[in-house]
């Protein structure tokens, strides 16, 4: 059976930049609560996930989440790539590594980058708990910086551990996004996106995104209709080439997501750049 063509950026209508490749074994405390908190979502083994984006004309960012903090098996990176490999009409492969593991944190992020099967990095501070800036983290960017590929940063609140006990020992602070605004410095080379709508601290995060050329929010894990005011001045203005599409399946759809978007007072040169044209200049895809 021959490998599927890589993604056709003219035929694709949206590019969702935010995709977890989850485990398909019993849920976890941690998965019942996200489902709830989320309030449903798609399915999550590979295959369905795989026909989801084909059929929709979409294509991802796909990536796990590198942590042991909550208790979910997680999939590994070799398994994103296999998935990526096999789907690559629809699918761009993101590494996750939690730089807590240290020097062989850096040794993974060398191999996956080296061989060319990764075009990025996740990373999810409260769950790998640890700050952006922690410099324990900066040998793992200086792989990802001189390879010039972009770094994926959980800003915000977690869905994650809301409504469990002790939220599930996920503390909120490490998804702060003004520490990022020192690697942006420290690593000026290095794309860097802000996942998700950075409550309670969107302002912060819009302040970084445009002092910070380099700098991406990607508006993954929120319904459109719960975005602020102020975030949709900017992307609407002077962001509207630095904020992308993301959905946060399985969790929160693309339907779902694109739905509520398209209730927004957008304009319509906006849009596209929103939904595929800004993804597709980060990632050398136009």
């Amino acid at each position: 059976m021959m490998a599927p063509a890589a993604i056709d950026v003219d035929k694709i209508v949206a590019f969702d930049v935010h995709v977890h490749l989850e485990h398909t074994g019993e849920q976890t405390e941690a998965d019942k609560h996200a489902a709830a908190y989320f309030k449903g979502g798609g399915a999550r083994d590979a295959a369905s996930l795989a026909e989801y984006y084909r059929s929709r004309n979409m294509a991802c960012v796909i990536f796990t989440v590198d942590e042991t903090l909550t208790g979910t098996p997680r999939l590994s990176n070799d398994e994103v790539v296999e998935f990526a490999q096999k789907n690559r009409d629809i699918a761009i492969p993101f590494a996750s590594i939690n730089p807590t593991r240290g020097a062989e944190a850096v040794r993974e992020a060398r191999r996956l980058v080296s061989a060319g099967v990764v075009r990025g990095l996740k990373l999810h501070p409260p769950i790998q708990e640890f700050f952006p800036n922690d410099r324990l983290a900066y040998p793992l960017y200086e792989v990802f910086a001189e390879a010039r590929l972009p770094v994926i940063f959980h800003t915000g609140h977690s869905g994650i551990g809301t409504g469990m006990r002790a939220g599930g020992g996920i503390r909120l602070k490490y998804g702060h996004p003004m520490p990022i605004d020192d690697v942006a410095v420290d690593f000026p080379d290095m794309p860097i996106i802000m996942a998700h709508p950075s409550f309670p601290w969107q302002d912060e995060a819009i302040s970084i995104c445009l002092h910070k050329p380099q700098v991406y929010i990607d508006l993954s894990g929120w319904s459109p209709k719960y975005f602020s005011p102020t975030l949709v001045q900017y992307a609407n203005t002077l962001l509207k080439q630095k904020v992308m599409f993301g959905s946060d399946y399985p969790l929160l759809t693309p339907d779902r997501w694109l739905a509520d978007f398209e209730k927004l007072p957008m304009r319509d040169e906006v849009r596209p750049l929103i939904l595929k044209e800004n993804a597709l200049r980060l990632l050398g895809l136009k």
